[in-house]
């Protein structure tokens, strides 16, 4: 029933409009002349109603509601169809559309996802029967009756289900493998097959501009990226993230001002979670098995309905990593100069588990509230054994050969919460975000080494010398940031914000000597407890406008300010025994600015070109600062500096793109970075305080300064209907200069690397997916990179593996893998899907590096030709009555996805 406020102001409205509605009757009988139509005019009307669904008789929620009037255009002499009035239906299915003129002919149209269109002809007033009853002089007929046409109720309209639409909404996004932009490029996951039952690192192989080695280590451009999760930094790495919950990867090679200025001379790779606002109900399940017997399975759901949306992810993953490798280390420390060649096996067993859940609030149509929380916890043992034979260069007979044993037990977690508010002004696009972020991640690991010494190989025992490291650690970060965006016109747009982050990190090290009897004698001059707190201030502004339809331009400029302090406890030796101390630094930098612009220019047959510039820093990390050695490898032995001061790089980039018929694309980028101050590893030489002799420290430096220079070409290619391509093409250059002529690098190299994606669609439902690359010689990253190494703060073997040297470089190195899947059940909800990488067993870690005091060829090789067979099964419910409103990105995204779906 219409609602009785409505009735009565309706009815009051009476009295008012009877004056004028008798004024019209009069005008309509012979000889009442004056102005009809004018009169007409004044006199407005509405109709109302109620959508239902015409099978379960249910009201349908936000269907789209329009009272259409064809007219007569002056401009174009001709008549069209112009829109009077609309609206999107409540929640119970009634419709109100008030404003109507009295007089005219209508057309109501009707629509909502998942049924058919409804149209029919309206009118609030029967013209032909007025004026017929005008004519034969009953201009006194009824005025409750004629009255009664003010509104007009047009009762319970039902719609039909679209059974053609419904059974198409289950169907996978039509999105392609790689979406390509001038400014960044989204990998879609989902449409990778070889990455089913992996983790991030996997997915990173495929990734454009993107370099993976074999444990994991990831670099862009040659250079180290930050890795985002939801657009946030995260404690979370790689090897920790399932492929599954990973719904697209974005790289951004040179952020504006918007972004982080951390970053240094590589971008970001922001992975994207998977998480949806469909509504009704949706997920999957998925499980899967290794050629080692390792199994893998999880799921994802999500509920929407009416205010609230919630999602849920959990992944169980178990594996079992084999590893081989050969060190050849030529040493000039001292004479005899002397050779060691050391082979080593590598079995690391272990799991992890992965949890994430949160839910939408919509408080209204304008204002929403998301709050998630994520649970990882994961634990791995890995058992090293290492044949160590020592020889000298001279006459002098002194060789031997050392067996070690190294058993290593990690577990580390992670649990993190995000608090989320958006608000959305009444302009499309204007609007206000605030978001709270907490992560901490924890590790426990312990190490034991076992040395037993011989003469040489088959020869008699000479010692024996085991050690045990046990290391602990926290990372904590917490982080708030707020945006606003304002699009002053449908040309321009301004945006702004500010952001804090604070991290906290905290490690443990106690190193002893294992005795004969199993007891354990504590080293106190090699082991440390370590504090470390950092704290970045920042703020942005970005304009951007077009000026006339082709030229656009982005001009923005980022503040920012950090501070970081430490403290070292450690023991030194007073008298018979030893003494804690504590050591603490601390340093503070100036406010820096970080500037960004972006020029474009669309030119004609759907291409546009693009320069953009940035400057950025790049901190020194945790591990880079810590200034505690690692003694857990007696023969490579780690330790940070805490004397490093911040890099800063201006960056450079230019790109084009064309568009060809049929979603064909290409494109193609040059880029250059300066950076000066440079972090990079370096190796030096010191007393050992255990053993008394000279070895061998990789700790890191500031160099001079470096560049990275290249061309990149992308090309996406519809080959045929069945045959999609994906090419990239990266040649580049790099240097790093040095102030110590002593330190001996390696010099400009010339390098390049390809990759290439082919994806199959062959009959009966079947897909292949084929893909390669290969990486020539390249001047190692400096720094190191983007560890898949658990996190958290301790060391015994389980941080991250840091490969960066200004002394070295990669050797050549190429791969192959392929994956085929199959899809069947009803709308190929379900899927199989068997996975190899490294088919030709081609796919090595081949480093070589140098100094004055050695040269080092080391290779490695790690899980080749491995297969991984998984199941997937979709589910979910398109309840079409659970749509809502709402005016938030999460919706517009929501409908988009949903209107692809129903394309397929």
């Amino acid at each position: 029933m219409y609602p009785i406020k409505n009735f009565i102001m309706r009815r009051i409205a009476f009295v008012v409009t009877a004056l004028f509605f008798s004024t019209f009757l009069f005008a309509q009988m012979p000889g009442g002349g004056g102005n009809r139509a004018g009169m007409a005019q004044q006199l407005t009307g509405g109709f109302y109603g109620k959508i239902i669904d015409s099978i379960t008789n249910k009201p349908i929620d936000a269907a789209s509601v329009q009272l259409t009037q064809t007219k007569y255009d002056t401009v174009t002499k001709k008549r069209k169809e112009v829109v009077i009035n609309g609206m999107l239906t409540k929640s119970n299915g009634q419709f109100d559309i008030e404003g109507v003129p009295l007089m005219g002919q209508y057309k109501l149209k009707i629509s909502a996802i998942g049924f058919k269109g409804f149209e029919k002809n309206v009118s609030l007033v029967d013209m032909s029967a007025f004026k017929k009853n005008g004519n034969n002089n009953n201009g006194n007929q009824d005025m409750t009756s004629l009255l009664g046409n003010f509104d007009k109720d047009l009762g319970n309209i039902k719609l039909e289900i679209d059974q053609k639409v419904l059974g198409n909404v289950t169907v996978t996004s039509s999105k392609s493998l790689i979406q390509l932009g001038i400014d960044r490029k989204i990998y879609n996951v989902e449409k990778d097959l070889s990455v089913a039952g992996g983790t991030a690192v996997d997915v990173m192989k495929n990734v454009p501009s993107v370099l993976v080695d074999i444990d994991g280590n990831v670099t862009l451009r040659n250079s180290t990226p930050q890795i985002y999760v939801d657009g946030r930094p995260t404690t979370l790495t790689l090897d920790q993230i399932p492929a599954d919950q990973i719904a697209t990867v974005e790289v951004i090679t040179n952020p504006s001002a918007k972004f982080d200025a951390s970053g240094g001379t590589a971008g970001i790779l922001n992975i994207v979670l998977k998480k949806n606002r469909k509504a009704g109900y949706n997920g999957d399940v998925r499980a899967g098995i290794d050629m080692r017997g390792k199994i893998n399975g999880g799921g994802d759901i999500n509920i929407r309905q009416g205010k609230i949306n919630f999602f849920a992810n959990a992944n169980y993953g178990q594996r079992r990593s084999i590893s081989y490798g050969t060190t050849d280390r030529y040493t000039f420390l001292q004479n005899p100069f002397t050779n060691l060649h050391q082979e080593d096996k590598t079995i690391n067993n272990g799991y992890f588990a992965f949890g994430r859940a949160g839910f939408d609030y919509f408080l209204d149509n304008r204002n929403t509230f998301t709050l998630s929380g994520l649970l990882v916890h994961g634990h791995f043992k890995s058992n090293v054994n290492s044949d160590i034979y020592v020889d000298t260069l001279s006459g002098i007979n002194k060789q031997s050969y050392t067996n070690r044993t190294s058993i290593n037990d990690g577990q580390f977690n992670n649990k993190g919460g995000s608090l989320n508010y958006l608000h959305n002004f009444p302009k499309n696009g204007h609007q206000l975000t605030a978001d709270l972020n907490y992560n901490k991640s924890t590790n426990n690991n312990s190490s034991l080494v076992g040395n037993t010494v011989f003469a040489n190989a088959g020869g008699p025992q000479t010692s024996t010398y085991n050690q045990q490291q046990l290391g602990s650690g926290n990372n904590e970060q917490l982080t708030f940031q707020s945006d606003y965006t304002n699009p002053i016109n449908d040309k321009t747009k301004f945006e702004s914000g500010v952001r804090m982050a604070q991290r906290k990190v905290e490690s443990e090290s106690d190193f002893g000597i294992v005795n004969p009897d199993f007891t354990v004698t504590k080293l106190p001059p090699l082991s440390s407890h370590y504090s470390y707190t950092d704290r970045v201030y920042a703020a942005y502004s970005t304009f951007s406008s077009r000026i006339k339809e082709n030229f656009g331009y982005q001009v923005g400029l980022r503040l920012e300010s950090s501070d970081y302090s430490g403290t070292v406890h450690t023991s030194v030796r007073d008298g018979f025994g030893f003494k804690d101390t504590a050591s603490k630094y601390s340093n503070s930098y100036a406010l820096s600015f970080f500037p960004s612009v972006f020029l474009s220019e669309k030119l004609k047959h759907d291409q546009e070109i693009q320069l953009n510039y940035s400057r950025r820093i790049n901190r020194p990390n945790f591990f880079q600062l810590f200034p505690f050695t690692d003694y857990s490898d007696s023969l490579n032995l780690s330790r940070g500096n805490p004397n490093l001061k911040p890099e800063f790089t201006n960056s450079i980039e230019v790109s084009y793109q064309k568009t060809f018929p049929k979603n064909n694309s290409l494109l193609i980028s040059v880029y250059y970075k300066n950076t000066t101050d440079l972090i990079t590893r370096y190796t030096a030489t010191e007393v050992n305080p255990v053993k008394g002799d000279t070895v061998f420290i990789n700790t890191f430096i500031n160099a001079n300064s470096s560049f990275v220079g290249g061309l990149e070409f992308i090309a996406k290619n519809k080959i045929a209907s069945w045959w999609d391509l994906t090419t990239n093409l990266n040649l580049y250059t790099s240097k790093i200069n040095t102030n110590d002529p002593a330190i001996q690098t390696a010099g400009q190299v010339y390098s390049w690397f390809g990759k290439i994606n082919n994806s199959f669609k062959l009959p009966k439902n079947f897909t292949v997916q084929l893909s390669g690359d290969y990486t020539s010689k390249t001047v190692l990253a400096p720094g190191g990179s983007a560890s898949s190494g658990s996190g958290g703060g301790g060391r015994g073997g389980f941080g991250p593996s840091v490969s960066g040297n200004a002394q070295g470089y990669l050797k050549p190195t190429y791969g192959v893998d392929a994956a085929l899947r199959y899809e069947f059940l009803k709308n190929k909800v379900a899927s199989l899907t068997l996975s190899v990488s490294d088919i030709f067993k081609t796919r090595k870690n081949d480093v070589y590096t140098q100094s004055t005091y050695f040269t080092q060829h080391a290779l490695r090789t790690r899980d080749a030709q491995f297969f991984r067979l998984n199941f997937a099964v979709r589910f979910g419910k398109f309840d079409v009555s659970l749509f809502k409103k709402k005016n938030t990105k999460g919706d517009q995204e929501n409908m988009q996805n949903s209107m692809q779906s129903m394309q397929q």
